[in-house]
């Protein structure tokens, strides 16, 4: 029986009081990576605004193919995980949530809980970071790899690769609607919502040409294009690239040459400081999922197995 023909497994879990909501997916039979423990779980989650319906499938059954078993969860207030105000956006919310998905995965039937795989794409890509780095200063070593693909590691520096695309007007509004919608929070107001990705000039969080088609192209049933307007001040201080230094695991970076939402270069360099293996690809930011027009999904997600078969299948002679 392969992967793919086996149904996901729904799991609802905890995270500071909110039931999130979870697919877990079973390794192939005749696992590469079995020990009597069980078999490693890569523990995953979406980026900016994603929900794990939204083009994670195809990453997660074939990792489920090759021998793993995959834990893809929704943060809380997005997709079908719990949790109120709806699509807000917490780094260090979605950072905790990830904590809280380790502990589910490493419970559930046919896993070793001793090697966790991180896994991250655009935002999440720095959040796996971030998270891999706070386990190890806390003296745990069940993360045993991580792989972050066209990862988000500095806010700072997104923003000023993004303001060539959209310029001075947009930035502009879009901070305006932001101190709003922050400063309704603090009054006990709901938060102001404006779309996560729309064309180019419109007043959403993205409007890099080309970005809302292969947003849609992703997008599952549970997504909805709305986010916090303050998403602005969360991002303005998000500085994964300062955890890389502090990740124990072998780490896998995956950048986009062509990214126009997360920018390459600084990839790079939280890539040189967390010792990583790079690898390269010809694409813009949403190039890597199945789901788009010209994708490169084969050679991604083939070179994260083989990156994930090189430090943790079980060798013949061991």
């Amino acid at each position: 029986m392969t992967t793919t023909e086996t149904a996901r497994r729904t799991v609802r879990f905890d995270s500071h009081g909110t039931a999130c909501d979870a697919w877990f997916f079973a390794p192939s039979e005749h696992s590469p990576f079995a020990t009597d423990a069980g078999v490693p779980v890569v523990v995953m989650a979406h980026g900016f605004c994603g929900t794990k319906d939204s083009g994670l499938e195809s990453f997660a059954r074939r990792l489920a193919d090759a021998g793993l078993a995959v834990f893809a969860f929704d943060y809380r207030g997005f997709g079908l995980s719990e949790g109120a105000p709806r699509q807000r956006v917490s780094m260090s919310g979605q950072a905790a949530d990830y904590h809280a998905a380790v502990a589910a995965a490493g419970h559930q039937p046919e896993v070793d809980a001793s090697r966790i795989i991180l896994w991250g794409l655009s935002q999440s890509g720095g959040h796996v970071l971030v998270v891999a780095a706070e386990r190890a200063r806390q003296g745990l070593d069940d993360v045993a790899a991580v792989v972050s693909a066209v990862p988000l590691v500095n806010g700072l520096a997104a923003g000023v690769h993004h303001y060539p695309q959209v310029g001075a007007a947009s930035m502009l509004r879009s901070t305006a609607i932001g101190v709003g919608s922050a400063l309704g929070a603090a009054l006990g107001r709901g938060p102001v919502l404006m779309p996560v990705v729309g064309e180019p000039g419109q007043k959403a969080a993205l409007t890099s040409p080309g970005f809302l088609e292969s947003y849609l192209a992703i997008a599952g049933p549970s997504w909805r294009n709305e986010v916090d307007a303050s998403i602005g001040f969360e991002l303005g201080s998000f500085r994964a690239d300062k955890a890389a230094p502090d990740v124990a695991a072998p780490v896998f970076m995956q950048i986009a040459d062509f990214d126009r939402g997360a920018p390459p270069h600084a990839a790079a360099k939280a890539g040189f400081a967390a010792r990583a293996e790079v690898r390269h690809y010809p694409c813009d930011h949403f190039g890597i999922f199945a789901e788009v027009e010209d994708s490169w999904f084969e050679p991604v997600v083939a070179h994260q197995i083989a990156f994930l078969t090189h430090h943790l299948a079980v060798k013949a002679d061991a």
